[in-house]
């Protein structure tokens, strides 16, 4: 479980990355799409950490909330940033992919710069958190087992 969870944050981590890059060159929805990625993969990387299967959809936070009892209290007090990260993300990931199709506006003109440097800061924050619960548990005998 410890490896497959190590390998999630690795791409976890290409993905945020990449989304700096978009950000400092001005592509605000491939900067959030890439945000979104990051912060699903954290997620599942620590669920699937603790023996959880999670579920195949892009917001797995409703999950994390059930099994928060298994994470360390510092994790645990950081619930709500998480949950919120993973639900705001994912409600802008349409957008960022397709813009209002009703409407037709396109994805540049919804995703702006102050939503790409948000996402950014979501994913690096979620990311390395998520990071240190794997470090955490490489170290004890039972994520070894």
């Amino acid at each position: 479980m410890l490896r497959i969870a190590k390998s999630y944050a690795r791409q976890a981590l290409a993905r945020l990355e990449d989304a700096k890059e978009a950000l400092s060159k001005g592509n605000h929805p491939y900067a959030v799409r890439l945000s979104q990625e990051c912060v699903e993969l954290s997620l599942k990387a620590v669920l699937r950490a603790v023996g959880i299967d999670y579920p195949k959809v892009h917001d797995v936070s409703d999950a994390l909330i059930e099994v928060k009892d298994r994470f360390p209290d510092w994790f645990r007090s950081e619930m709500d940033f998480l949950s919120e990260s993973s639900k705001t993300l994912v409600r802008k990931r349409e957008a960022s992919f397709y813009g209002g199709e009703e409407a037709f506006p396109s994805p540049d003109e919804i995703i702006d710069r102050k939503d790409s440097k948000d996402a950014v800061a979501r994913a690096d924050k979620t990311h390395r958190l998520c990071r240190k619960v794997l470090n955490e548990l490489e170290k004890t005998p039972r994520a070894r087992v």
